[in-house]
């Protein structure tokens, strides 16, 4: 079997803090693949892989339950997903929406600090 991590080590190569990743593992999201003699969780590879399907979920709405549906499907290690084309079909066009509703943000955004440069830029001493 793949090496083990402690949760530390998952938390610095997700970005995602100790507290979202024992929230995760308590709501079912992620289990550790192990534990160490002293109690301590034990992930893997395949672990880290799925943290980092939650962390792409997160951004665009997902609930929970939804994510939880996805992942059965998305997670190859898990082989436990049955999803209907129809309902996979409505993840994907909801994501797609989300997408484009993030990326309208970012636009807003970045005329805003682009905005902010030229302001800064002419009134800087010559």
């Amino acid at each position: 079997m793949g090496q083990h991590m402690q949760i530390g080590e998952v938390a610095e190569r997700t970005g995602l803090s100790l507290r979202t990743i024992r929230y995760y593992e308590e709501v079912g999201l992620v289990v550790p693949s192990a534990r160490s003699q002293g109690g301590f969780r034990l992930y893997t590879e395949p672990d880290v892989t799925r943290l980092g399907l939650v962390k792409r979920m997160k951004p665009l709405g997902f609930q929970l339950d939804e994510m939880g549906e996805l992942l059965a499907v998305l997670d190859p290690d898990s082989g436990t997903g049955e999803i209907s084309p129809g309902r996979l079909r409505e993840f994907a066009e909801t994501a797609e929406q989300r997408c484009a509703e993030l990326r309208a943000k970012l636009s807003n955004a970045e005329q805003f600090a682009e905005l902010l440069r030229a302001r800064l830029a002419a009134s800087a001493p010559q």
